[in-house]
């Protein structure tokens, strides 16, 4: 059986679904490649008010944020017990004009609504069965399934994660490195309101990150040595209870974690390239880092943004090779400079070294203490360069700007 689209997108993550949203949203025909995921994914994302507006204007946004909880503060405190500790710093999204720096998702109920848009769409066509090869040609890619089933497009997405199938398929290489820690990944309540606020503590083991969800509840991402998890894992509730607490200093009162805690080693990924032929990467195939500053899926969707802009500006999927050309160029300094930001506070926070520590330190300090540069740090942080431009919605060739 051969079947023809305009895009074909591979993987069937958060990412995945989007990518085959937002070429939908184009008059695009999509051949959705998506095996049905392994196990329910217990995380939570914290989504920027770029990638909001995003999903706002891929009629996503509105089914989802009763489940989420608004971003106005973040701050980060030393939770180390060495001699040169940073200052507190607190980063308010009023300080910068917003009225949060974006929302609290888990994964699962934005997943689930995805599958549900993905399902109603006329354009969008789904395989579950897995990608076996790929083969490319002057004018479209060959895509062939497990189940024998032949799908040609004029380009294609790989969003397959960072084990991608289609990226090797394409001749991509990566570049990849592993940390030594483990994110433990929890809910729980608490006796005292979160006040909107997200709390990073920085330990000697890497983040302790408490982000809000809706209510008296927050979702934990804690970074522990990996020899260590059996030991949390099997904790009796009550002492898992008293331990996240302490480790929080109490400032959220009475602690309740719920259901399961989900580990998750920590590694970093970044592709040789973003793009080859006829075929661009987004998300965590082309990317990937430990969950430090809110960038994993907000870094994602921000591919899937520039690769739906290049297809557009280039004319369309047929001029598939231009696109990737532009894609490559546009999103190279951007996941580039984040993965190795990401990858430098991450060996600052585990390296026992006075002078690491000290410019850690000291960075923070320097934050604190001047606002204008603090504002500046936290533009950036939001969208690379500050651009009020990133994104024109579907069908709107006006570059009006949207979502601000």
């Amino acid at each position: 059986m051969q079947e023809h689209y305009d895009i074909a997108v591979v993987g069937g993550g958060l990412a995945g679904s989007v990518a085959a949203l937002a070429a939908a949203a184009e008059g695009w025909r999509v051949a959705f490649i998506a095996p049905r995921p392994p196990r329910q994914d217990g995380r939570t994302t914290a989504l920027l008010s770029e990638s909001v507006a995003y999903l706002a204007s891929l009629s996503i946004w509105d089914g989802v944020k009763p489940a989420s909880a608004p971003l106005r503060t973040m701050r980060i405190l030393d939770g180390t017990t060495r001699l040169l500790r940073s200052p507190p710093v607190s980063f308010r999204s009023s300080d910068i004009g917003l009225e949060a720096f974006g929302y609290n998702i888990p994964n699962q109920p934005l997943f689930d609504a995805l599958q549900a848009q993905v399902a109603q769409s006329p354009l969008i066509e789904r395989f579950e069965s897995p990608l076996q090869s790929a083969e490319q040609s002057a004018d479209s890619i060959e895509l062939v399934l497990e189940d024998a089933t032949r799908v040609t497009a004029l380009a294609a997405l790989a969003a397959d994660g960072r084990g991608s199938k289609l990226r090797q398929e394409v001749g991509i290489g990566v570049k990849t490195w592993s940390y030594p820690q483990t994110a433990l990944v929890l809910n729980f309540s608490h006796g005292k309101p979160h006040a909107d606020t997200s709390t990073e503590f920085h330990t000697e083991e890497g983040p302790f990150t408490q982000v809000p969800l809706p209510g008296n509840r927050s979702s934990l991402v804690w970074a522990v040595k990996p020899e260590r998890v059996e030991a949390i894992l099997a904790m009796p509730r009550e002492a898992l209870n008293r331990e996240v607490e302490t480790r929080m200093s109490s400032i959220l009162g009475k602690v309740e974690v719920e259901g399961s805690v989900q580990a998750w080693p920590l590694s970093s990924l970044i592709a040789h390239r973003f793009g080859a032929g006829r075929t661009m990467l987004v998300g965590e195939t082309g990317h990937g880092f430990p969950p430090i500053g809110a960038q994993g899926l907000n870094l994602g969707l921000r591919d899937i943004m520039e690769a739906i802009r290049a297809l557009r500006d280039a004319g369309g999927p047929q001029k598939a090779p231009q696109a990737v050309s532009a894609f490559n160029r546009t999103r190279m300094l951007d996941i580039a400079s984040r993965t190795a930001g990401v990858d430098l506070l991450n060996r600052a926070l585990l390296s026992p070294f006075l002078p690491v520590q000290a410019l850690r330190a000291g960075g923070l300090a320097v934050l604190s203490a001047i606002p204008p540069l603090r504002n500046l740090a936290m533009r950036e942080g939001m969208t690379p360069g500050w651009r009020k431009d990133w994104f024109r919605p579907a069908g709107d060739a006006s570059g009006k700007q949207v979502g601000r």
